[in-house]
């Protein structure tokens, strides 16, 4: 019966709940059904998590030599000397700073769970010998590829 008395027509599709609450099952066995759902769901996060593994990143660096005496060519040559595994160099430019001096911007690509950017500027591009050249290394743009 409605709101005003009248009849409650069934509506296709739409199962009037249980009055006397039998059908809920509220601490009862896991059916087939339900294993196969949480399998499917095990499966599906699984592959997602290893889609998520492998993700590159495109990094874009900013390298500033200590004067403008520094030879860029020498000093792009020690930064591309950098090999690391998951480490790929793009394009690089020289930039005009001002009073002649050029700055290096130098695009890589890197697999996210083999190189670290920080550990690379860290260890690799400020110590021995490439510390020579540069004066300071910037992350200027860090995209997920």
């Amino acid at each position: 019966v409605g709101a005003k008395g009248a009849p409650v027509e069934e509506v296709e599709g739409y199962a009037a709940p249980a009055e006397d609450g039998d059908d809920l099952d509220l601490f009862g066995e896991e059916t087939e059904e339900d294993q196969k759902a949480a399998e499917e769901r095990e499966a599906a996060k699984k592959a997602f998590t290893k889609k998520k593994e492998s993700g590159k990143s495109s990094v874009l660096l900013d390298m500033k030599p200590w004067a403008d005496e520094t030879e860029m060519k020498k000093l792009e040559e020690a930064v591309r000397s950098v090999e690391m595994p998951g480490l790929f160099w793009g394009f690089s430019k020289l930039v005009p700073v001002g009073y002649g001096i050029k700055k290096l911007q130098i695009m890589m690509t890197i697999v996210d769970d083999l190189v670290s950017v920080d550990t690379l500027i860290e260890e690799h591009l400020q110590a021995e010998p490439i510390n020579e050249y540069i004066q300071s290394c910037d992350i200027i743009a860090f995209n997920k590829v």
